[in-house]
């Protein structure tokens, strides 16, 4: 009975070990998400400086330009440009 005890603890101690290593790992994926998006939104910001360029700050603007970076923008910039916003 004591046997059964230890192994049952040794597993669980086993399966709390492996939750917390991918609890971990999906919070430092969602951390680097957060940080492109403030870049993104960084960006956004200096590009809404220029006078004659006017590209919206919503989440999926925020979201192309966080994961596309410089391109991104860029590519905002022209469809901003061509007035598809």
């Amino acid at each position: 009975m004591a046997i059964d005890t230890i192994f049952i603890g040794i597993l669980l101690a086993i399966i709390i070990a492996v939750g917390l290593i991918i609890l971990f790992k999906a919070a430092g994926i969602i951390i680097k998400i957060l940080l492109h998006m403030l870049f993104g939104l960084i960006l956004l910001v200096i590009v809404d400086l220029i006078p004659f360029v006017h590209v919206p700050i919503n989440i999926l603007t925020v979201l192309v330009a966080g994961f596309g970076g410089f391109i991104g923008v860029v590519f905002l910039i022209i469809l901003g440009l061509l007035g598809l916003f």
